[in-house]
Order: C-alpha cells, then structure tokens, then sequence
C-alpha cells in the first residue's frame, strides 16, 4: 500500500508545477534532476578546496603566506562592501531607513578590516616581510580597483581630485579629463619627472576601462547623490547622517592610518625610509590630513575638513619620541 502524500507537499507539488507550467518547463524532468542531484556538502557549496589553493608564495619565507592571505581577505570584504553600496544605488524608495542599513553594513565590513589590521602589523617577521617584498615588485597594495571602485561609488570624480588641484575641477568636467587628475595617481608619479611608475601604468592598463564605465553609469547616482535625492525629511535623518560620516572617516582617516602603521612598521627606518614594492610615495599618499578625500563633503563643518585626519601627525611624532 502506497504511502498517502501529506496535504501541504500536495499543494507545493501543485505550485511548482503551477510554476514550471508557466514557464514552458516540465515539472517531471526537475524531479528526475533532483532525484539524481548529489547532496550539497559544506566544501563544495562555499569552493573550500579551490579558495584555499590560491594561496601561492613566490619565495620560501613562511609569512609571505599571511601576506597573502590577508590581502585576499580584504579584497573579500571590499566585494561585500561593493554589494551593498549597488543596492543603495539601484534603491528607489529612498527611505532613510533602508540607506542607513546598507552604510551600517558597509561600517561594519570595515570596522572588521580595520581591527584586523594588527595582523599585518604585528602579526609578520620584519626581516621575513623585507626580504620577500622584493620577489612582488612591481605589485603593490596599490592597485586595488575594488578599492578605487568603492571611491567610485561612494562619491563624484571630482571629489577625488588630489587636493592641490580639487577647485579647479567639479561635476561639471569632462570625466575622463577629471580621472586623470585623481589623488591616487600622484601618489604613483615621479615628484621630478613627472613620469608614472610601472605599478600605475600597469593599473591604469588593465583596469582603466572598466574603472571610467562604472564612473559614467554612476556620475549622478553616487551614494553622495543617492543621499541628496531623499526627501528632505530623510536626509535629516541622524542615524542616516551618523552613520554617512562614519562611512567617511572609516574609509578615509581609519583606513589609512593602519596602511600608516604598517608602513611606519615594515618600511621606515633610522636612515630614510624603505622603497613601497610598488614605488608609491607612501608618505606623501597615505596620510589623510594630506589628501584631505570626503565622500561627503557636505556633512562636515569648516573646522572637521581644516583638522582632517590631523590625529595622524600626533600619532607619529608621539611613536617617533
């Protein structure tokens, strides 16, 4: 005697059929594909196997494998932090509510990435980092274009100009004229010469293309537009405002001052300072008091942009005594 089907899998069974048959498709050839379908392991849903052969050291020094494996964590949490600065942009409701929600999320990937930090800080041999570091020139953390498209979502081109020459341009430039003046650009050109280093040339190569496509289809939809777009009710909104600069000091004061830390760490030194792999002038690129970046300009008082990022220069004079 057959088993009786319970009532409630009789009426799923009658809606996916209901949603096969509106589809063109046979519910029948999904049963069979599902009876012969192997179970779903913890391994292979996530790709264990596969996430853990990227690992690949180019010397024998046992810490470039932290190295390594840091850096692609980061990355990790930057396609997170692109995942949600996507759904803020694509949003139409505009509601305070759920713009706050996504930024918390962002804080939060980036509270974790900076907290982490001590694993490259503390968490490396110094004479191990300095030794290997030569077998990854001319990469360099540097060239990060999720990172750069996290500046590209967050805000307009133009507020991304290095600082000497940011009156000179708005969102009203040409874009690409706009990119090439970029604050990150100087940070990899030759103060004298004016030439570009390897590293950048090499970035702007591969990833200068896709970089100016995502601009162009966020040029007036960036989070800071996004957020000038709410109804003014909800641009008031103090969670919202707290949680927007927060965004901004997290990813333009926090983040470098533990890229400062690390760099102060592997790469300064008693006479002079060590070579980045990528030759970036990190002392004049990394500090935030210097660049001075703000997705959010508008949500900072004249006496908050004049101090930006000063808490850097106390650190390092403090840690130089």
């Amino acid at each position: 005697m057959s088993e009786i089907i319970k009532p409630e899998i009789a009426e799923k069974i009658k809606q996916l059929e209901k949603k096969f048959k509106n589809s063109g498709q046979d519910l029948g050839s999904y049963l069979d594909g599902l009876l012969h379908d192997r179970y779903l392991t913890y391994w292979d849903y996530i790709h264990l196997d596969t996430l853990l052969s990227l690992q690949i050291p180019r010397t024998h020094f046992p810490d470039e494998e932290i190295f390594i494996t840091y850096h692609q964590i980061t990355e990790l949490y930057f396609k997170l932090i692109i995942h949600e600065l996507k759904q803020i942009i694509d949003d139409k409701l505009q509601t305070a509510e759920f713009f706050t929600a996504k930024i918390n999320r962002v804080n939060r990937y980036f509270r974790v990435l900076i907290n982490s930090f001590d694993v490259m800080i503390k968490g490396m041999d110094r004479d191990q980092f300095l030794k290997y570091r030569m077998s990854l020139l001319p990469a360099s953390g540097f060239q990060s274009v999720q990172f750069r498209l996290i500046e590209i979502y967050s805000t307009p081109l133009s507020n991304l100009v290095n600082t000497k020459e940011r009156t000179q341009f708005s969102e009203k430039d040409p874009l690409g004229e706009v990119f090439e003046h970029l604050y990150w650009k100087s940070g990899a050109t030759d103060k004298e010469t004016g030439e570009k280093t390897l590293t950048l040339k090499q970035f702007e190569y591969r990833y200068t293309p896709r970089m100016m496509r995502i601009a162009k289809q966020v040029q007036h939809s960036t989070i800071f537009h996004k957020y000038l777009e709410l109804p003014e009710k909800e641009q008031n909104n103090v969670h919202l405002i707290e949680a927007l600069r927060t965004f901004d000091t997290n990813v333009n004061i926090n983040w470098l001052l533990m890229h400062m830390g690390a760099a102060f760490r592997y790469l300064n030194k008693d006479k002079g300072e060590v070579l980045a792999t990528g030759g970036t002038n990190w002392k004049s690129f990394l500090p935030p008091s210097f660049q001075r970046i703000m997705f959010f300009p508008n949500l900072w008082n004249e006496e908050e942009k004049e101090n930006w990022g000063q808490q850097w220069v106390t650190h390092q004079f403090n840690t130089a005594k």
